[in-house]
């Protein structure tokens, strides 16, 4: 009988440990560290829970992207190998938190935070990558921004911002639109809460908000929602 109960405590005992590896806590390390950890580790993989558009604007080399917002951010994650460690990170700590959650759930034990994000990164001056093809608009000035517009094709501007329902829904439309009418339409996207001085000048006060220039005037703006149909009118 003693025999028995021995065999069970350790199986409680084992089954603890198996558990307590399972949902090992992630490590947070500060950007310096974290900069440190990443070279050191040869099987690193990063992981960058951003928008596409906060990516292309500037990201940790060697990163992966995969939106935590999205609704294929659990495929994206799914391609990871879980035996080797991940590296998270995204502007301030609060999309990375929930990513660790979701990783952490989906049985990945080896999660490596930088809970200072991007902003962190940053203010340590630590190298980033960008995306060559996305004009430099962070933070423009209205004669930067004057300069976009010199084209020979029509120039359709999205002011939007990540947080706003409205751009989202827009997005894929507009997306199309520069595919299907790429050899007379521009579509340029710009972040309005990266470019608070350009709106502005340009009084812009509410989002979304569409502009289109021809030849450098401006023939059409729209504030608010507004329908794929309407804007391809305008386009015509």
């Amino acid at each position: 009988m003693y025999k028995s109960i021995l065999i069970f405590i350790a199986a409680i005992v084992l089954s603890s440990c198996s558990n307590a590896q399972t949902n090992a806590s992630p490590t947070r390390l500060s950007a310096t560290a974290f900069a440190e950890q990443l070279k050191k580790d040869a099987d690193a993989q990063l992981l960058d829970v951003r928008t596409p558009s906060e990516f292309k604007n500037g990201h940790i080399q060697n990163a992966i992207n995969a939106n935590i917002n999205d609704k294929h951010f659990e495929e994206q994650v799914a391609a990871l190998d879980k035996t080797k460690p991940v590296y998270v990170y995204c502007l301030s700590g609060g999309r990375s938190k929930n990513a660790v959650k979701q990783l952490s759930a989906a049985g990945f034990n080896n999660v490596v935070e930088l809970p200072g994000g991007m902003m962190e990164w940053r203010a340590n001056n630590l190298p980033e990558s960008k995306d060559a093809n996305v004009p430099a608009v962070k933070g423009m000035n209205l004669a930067q921004y004057e300069n976009l517009l010199k084209s020979d094709k029509l120039v359709l501007v999205d002011f939007y911002a990540d947080w706003c329902a409205p751009c989202k829904e827009m997005k894929p439309y507009l997306d199309r639109i520069a595919k299907d009418m790429a050899d007379k339409v521009v579509i340029l996207r710009i972040d309005a809460d990266a470019n608070t001085e350009l709106c502005k000048s340009l009084k812009i006060e509410a989002l979304p908000v569409l502009k289109l220039y021809k030849k450098e005037k401006l023939v059409w703006d729209n504030l608010g929602f507004v329908d794929e149909a309407t804007v391809r009118k305008q386009l015509k």
